[in-house]
């Protein structure tokens, strides 16, 4: 009977955050068999849905960018409809009126004029302001974007004369938005890398701000699993992986029981470093470390219901955050201009939230109802229905300036790592971890080119 080569590979993807959906989704595209293993019930990972009294929640609101085009280009492979479960907004910064902050709207306009017009005509910043930004521009601009010796992002704003006004009402936020660590500890060139990418870019929509209408495991996670197992693959939740071992003919086992060719390894930084130990092979003693070293950043996401009736002027503002003031709240959305289902519900966003969760639930969110009360001049904001407060511990790394951060390949034979924590441009983004998933992908069909041409597995050509 006539032989064939087979192409496919069994491939273990540990872990169904976005990372691991995106690794597992291209590895099923090129034809390779997939099993995804989560250990939770909901795929997601960090940004994931919950439920409270029948209420789809997320983990935490996000904004994605235009930029992000991979993120983009995965949602559409899977079948998902960008335009129908994004709302896509023009950059902007716009505070509450009254409430000591600006109004900064890019129009629709080619790139870089939407820029140029947004500052001519933006309120509430005094001319050294404007001034202050379009020198900051013009310099990244000179200098491709790029900061070959590493600093804070205060330190880098200092460097280029930037206003306190500035720094407060875009810089900071900014940087909280995208770093998840405050200015004074981020990494500037990870953040000039995002600036590049979004207000730097020739595209004017990569500067666009996308917020998801769905919530964020139905955006991607599900609609990744659904194409993994319409191309014979597996998802598995409720899966949690204990250890890897390698095997004699160069697979690996999971646990005591599953044995697969190649393993993505895509769970968190934390349980990636004790997978990693688990193989106990010396030559991951360097990766355990840099997982090891990282330190991490916690996001507040604060709800709060409100009858239906309840909307905002605008799907979302910036907020002034002053913790001396018990202001915690850093951005407030109005989940009913995304959901009609959610008319009357508020998130409102706290990055780096560590000193604002100690707080605790009750009295955050209690100050936040009244934070909003006063700079939306809507005292009824101060009595919500009920309040619901979710921080994530762990939700980013802390992103300081020239941190290590492991490469997806681990040295070993066909075991790979995907997550938003390995080496890139990005910080902990959702983008950061599915080009991270999608770079996964592409060193474990490198590594079966290679293991074809050596050792190719034999199977019949007609069964």
């Amino acid at each position: 009977m006539a032989k064939a080569v087979s192409t496919s590979l069994s491939v273990a993807v540990i872990g169904g955050g976005w990372a691991g959906c995106a690794a597992a989704m291209e590895l099923a595209r090129a034809g390779h068999l997939v099993t995804v293993h989560e250990a939770a019930r909901t795929l997601g990972g960090r940004a994931r849905k919950v439920e409270r009294d029948g209420t789809v929640l997320d983990n935490g609101q996000h904004i994605l960018l235009g930029a992000y085009q991979e993120t983009l280009r995965l949602l559409k492979l899977a079948g998902q409809d960008p335009q129908a479960l994004i709302l896509e907004l023009p950059l902007q910064m716009r505070y509450p009126d009254g409430s000591g902050g600006m109004d900064f709207v890019a129009p629709r306009w080619p790139a870089p004029l939407h820029l140029a017009w947004a500052l001519l005509r933006a309120k509430g910043l005094a001319r050294a302001d404007k001034v202050a930004l379009m020198r900051f521009s013009s310099a990244m601009r000179w200098m491709g974007w790029q900061l070959y010796n590493d600093c804070t992002v205060s330190e880098l704003l200092e460097r280029f004369d930037q206003t306190d006004r500035l720094i407060a009402l875009m810089w900071r936020p900014l940087c909280l938005a995208a770093l998840n660590t405050p200015p004074e500890r981020a990494s500037a060139r990870v953040f000039v890398n995002v600036l590049r990418d979004s207000l730097g870019a020739r595209r004017r929509s990569a500067s666009d701000m996308l917020i998801p209408k769905a919530n964020l495991s139905a955006l991607f996670p599900e609609a990744a699993a659904r194409y993994v197992t319409n191309h014979g693959g597996l998802v598995k939740p409720g899966a949690k992986v204990e250890s890897l071992h390698a095997l004699p003919d160069g697979r690996w086992q999971l646990g005591s029981a599953e044995q697969y060719d190649r393993v993505v390894l895509a769970t968190s930084s934390s349980q990636a470093a004790i997978l990693l130990s688990s193989t106990g092979a010396p030559s991951v003693n360097e990766i355990v470390a840099q997982l090891q070293a990282f330190t991490y950043e916690a996001i507040s996401t604060c709800y709060l219901r409100y009858d239906a009736a309840l909307r905002l002027e605008l799907p979302f503002y910036a907020l002034v955050d002053a913790p001396a003031r018990a202001h915690w709240g850093q951005f407030v959305f109005d989940r009913g201009q995304l959901d009609a289902r959610q008319a009357g519900l508020l998130a409102v966003v706290i990055s780096a939230s560590a000193d604002a969760a100690a707080q605790g639930h009750a009295a955050l969110a209690h100050a936040v109802a009244a934070q909003l009360a006063q700079v939306l001049g809507m005292p009824q904001l101060a009595q919500p229905v009920w309040t619901q407060v979710i921080t994530e511990k762990r939700a980013t790394f802390a992103c300081t300036p020239d941190l290590l951060r492991p490469a997806n390949a681990t040295g070993l034979a066909g075991l790979v790592l995907a997550g938003d924590y390995t080496a890139g441009d990005y910080p902990a983004t959702i983008e950061a971890a599915v080009r991270s998933g999608v770079q996964a992908a592409s060193l474990v069909s490198q590594i079966k080119a290679h293991a074809s041409k050596a050792s190719p597995h034999i199977v019949p050509m007609c069964r």
